[in-house]
Order: structure tokens, then sequence, then C-alpha cells
């Protein structure tokens, strides 16, 4: 690795701590920055849910008063997240790098919608939380496992998807149901991390570069990222996980 990719690669995490801190959809930065940098899509993939992975531990420490709060829903609902992640890890290890590789620009783009979508959905969400509800415990677990899915296979947009998901199917306070959403997402990206770690390309140079960089990030960058805006933030993280959709499927 020359200084200049870990450059790259380190900037990269870093901002991808701070979107996420902020707006969610960091994966659309530095997932392309590893494939920048030379890595395969597959390895690329993998080398980045375990970068990432830190981040997600600081958001549920942020949260850990409205966690411990709900511990018995998070218990049953981390259960149910950790086998659909486990599924989506086996899926991703077990499948030709060739099919990630042709689908990748397609998960791209999702993500890059489920990040233009996120304002509607927390206002629905909050809306819907207003007006009282019906909690629907199966179907929340189904909803739950195709996430976590989902989450485990790629990753990017996974707490737009648990958002809405909570927010349909439970009747709780916002703050609490982003708790949940934070806590299922460390569970799933867990599991992913100890498959990946054991059995996929993992290239464990950038992850020391891209791991501490992304903590690093959400712990500091989230200032910034909050004075630019997050509206702006968020369209500048569309913009350019479209082009990069574009670019992995020409390549």
């Amino acid at each position: 690795m020359t200084p200049g990719t870990a450059l790259l690669v380190a900037a990269a995490g870093f901002a991808a701590g701070s979107i996420n801190a902020v707006a969610g959809g960091g994966s659309l930065v530095s997932f392309p920055a590893l494939v920048a940098a030379g890595l395969p899509p597959l390895a690329a993939n993998v080398t980045n849910t375990v970068s990432v992975w830190p981040g997600y531990l600081g958001s549920v420490a942020a949260y850990r008063d409205e966690v411990r709060a709900q511990r018995r829903r998070v218990v049953a609902l981390g259960a149910t997240a950790a086998a659909g992640g486990a599924v989506g890890s086996v899926v991703l290890l077990q499948a030709p790098d060739a099919v990630f590789e042709a689908v990748v620009p397609v998960l791209v783009l999702v993500g890059c919608a489920l990040l233009a979508v996120q304002p509607r959905v927390a206002a629905r969400l909050a809306a819907r939380i207003e007006a009282g509800g019906r909690s629907r415990t199966t179907d929340v677990h189904l909803a739950t496992f195709a996430a976590a899915v989902y989450g485990a296979y790629f990753g990017g947009g996974l707490g737009v998807i648990l958002l809405a998901v909570l927010g349909i199917f439970l009747t709780d306070h916002l703050q609490r149901t982003n708790a949940l959403k934070s806590a299922l997402s460390l569970v799933i990206n867990t599991v992913a991390l100890v498959a990946f770690a054991l059995f996929a390309p993992v290239d464990w140079g950038f992850v020391a570069v891209v791991a501490p960089a992304s903590l690093l990030g959400g712990y500091l960058g989230a200032g910034f990222a909050r004075r630019l805006g997050a509206t702006t933030l968020r369209w500048t993280v569309i913009g350019f996980g479209v082009v990069v959709a574009a670019w992995l499927a020409v390549r």
C-alpha cells in the first residue's frame, strides 16, 4: 500500500464515520474507495464491513441508556438479526464472486435510494408514533430477518431499512427506535465480521488504516458534517454513489 493509497482510504474511512454519525450511508464512500485502491469488489465489501464495525459500536455506546431500557426487545430481535446476518454472510461467501460483481452496482443504487428517502421515512415514523398503533411481533421479526440478510450481504442503507421496519411494526419513541436500530446493526455487522474474518478475503492492511479513521470520523467528524448540513451531505453522498454505481457497471 503506497502512502497515497493509505491517505485515500483513511480519508474515506473518516468520511464514512462522519456520514454514518449524521445521515447514514457511509459505506457508499468507503466501499468504492477500497475498490479504487485496487481491491476486487468482493474483497472491498468484506474489508469495508470489518473496517466500519467500530462506528456501529460507538453508536450503541452513545445510545446505551435507551438500549438498556429495552433490553428484552434488543435480545429478542437481536437473535433474529444474528440469524439473518449469518444467512447473508453464507450467501455472500458461497455465491461466485462474479455474482456479487454483477449485482453490486444495483446494490449501490439501492443504498442511494434508501439514503434519499431517509427523511421521509423518519417523518412517517414520527407521525405514526404520535398517532399510536399496534406492535406486530411476528411481522417485525420476519422483516428484521430479511433486513439482516441484506445487511450482511452488502449493508449500504441498512440503517434506513431497519428504521423503516421498526417504525412500521413497532410503536415507540423515535429515539428508542433509533437506539434499537443501532443495536441491531451492530449485531448484524458483528456476525458478518466474524464470518468474513474467518472465511473471506479480508485485507487486514486496509482494515488497519480504515477502521481507526472511521472511529475517529464518527467521534470528531460529526461536528463538521453537521455544519455542512444533513441535506447537503445526504445529496452529496447520493450523487457520489450514483457515479460509483455507473463506474462499477462499466469497469
